[in-house]
């Protein structure tokens, strides 16, 4: 296998995830070695969020999923049926 087919390494998967834990961003999973090299170099390019900022955003997020409730629910108004016979209204 080349380094284009290679999956990525855990040392790169572990860096790249503490890498965008610190920016504040998100990643898609790279599938190979090229991939999350380059991941990794646009992270480095990108602002170091502070801890507060980090310990805002969690905030913001917890309220907001707090708020929503149920609404995820799946009801019975919006089934019919049972078991492997059941679909949606």
């Amino acid at each position: 296998m080349s380094a284009n087919t290679n999956p990525p390494t855990a040392k790169q998967m572990r860096y790249l995830r503490g890498l965008a834990e610190v920016r504040g961003e998100s990643f898609a999973y790279p599938r190979t070695v090229a991939e999350a090299s380059a991941e990794i170099e646009r992270l480095k390019g990108r602002r170091r969020e502070t801890r507060a900022e980090r310990r805002r955003e969690q905030l913001t997020i917890s309220r907001a999923l707090a708020a929503a409730g149920d609404a995820a629910r799946v009801r019975d108004s919006e089934i019919s049926g049972y078991g492997s016979q059941a679909t949606w209204r």
